[in-house]
């Protein structure tokens, strides 16, 4: 007679009364906790300058700015990917607070909020001090003496590895990367015409 199989309990939480706390789900040394940290106390003034008064709310400026600083750390520079991300990881879900913008918002914000230079230099300010910490830096693979185009747009970042010392060589990794979340902006905004000839007459 085969022994009785027991299986670990398995409860997909649709009827618990007191849903668990993402933060609960979340390490208390993970990346994300640093970069919404550090995005607490930067000043974003300039970004918040560029909001009027009146018609409908709007996604909290900063909440935005955190996912998109923590996308690009992460080498996720599509907006349709990040919404995707907030419906999907619980890193994502927490950072935000459960709010859900749309790739057209995510895009928008970083099209028309994060243009003249306001977005780099907060960046550049995020990760320098994340590198200054040893919580991250810039890698760029090579095999043989030859780049890897990677899927992470030939740079990738590396929490708490080996970090680069180099103030003026980690600055000049963070424009290659700035650059190709430019492109992948541009390219998604090119998906929809119709839509940028719009908001350029109502501008």
């Amino acid at each position: 007679m085969s022994a009785k199989i027991i299986y670990k309990s398995y409860n997909q939480n649709d009827s618990l009364l007191f849903p668990v706390s993402l933060g609960e789900l979340i390490p208390e040394n993970h990346p994300v906790r640093t970069v919404s940290a550090i995005i607490d106390r930067l000043d974003i003034s300039g970004i918040e300058s560029t909001y009027k008064g009146g018609g409908t709310s709007s996604f909290h400026p900063r909440m935005l700015l955190k996912v998109i600083v923590y996308s690009y750390m992460c080498n996720v520079y599509s907006g349709r990917r990040m919404e995707r991300l907030l419906h999907e990881n619980v890193n994502y879900m927490w950072l935000s607070g459960l709010s859900r913008p749309d790739f057209r918002t995510i895009n928008r914000f970083r099209s028309e909020r994060l243009c003249d230079g306001r977005f780099e230099e907060l960046f550049r300010q995020t990760v320098v001090m994340m590198n200054e910490e040893g919580l991250v830096s810039l890698k760029v693979q090579y095999i043989d003496g030859t780049k890897i185009e990677s899927v992470a747009n030939k740079y990738t970042f590396v929490w708490k590895g080996s970090v680069e010392k180099n103030k003026a060589r980690l600055e000049a990794k963070v424009d290659a990367v700035l650059k190709a979340a430019e492109s992948v902006l541009a390219e998604e905004n090119g998906e929809c015409p119709a839509e940028n000839v719009l908001r350029r007459s109502l501008a």
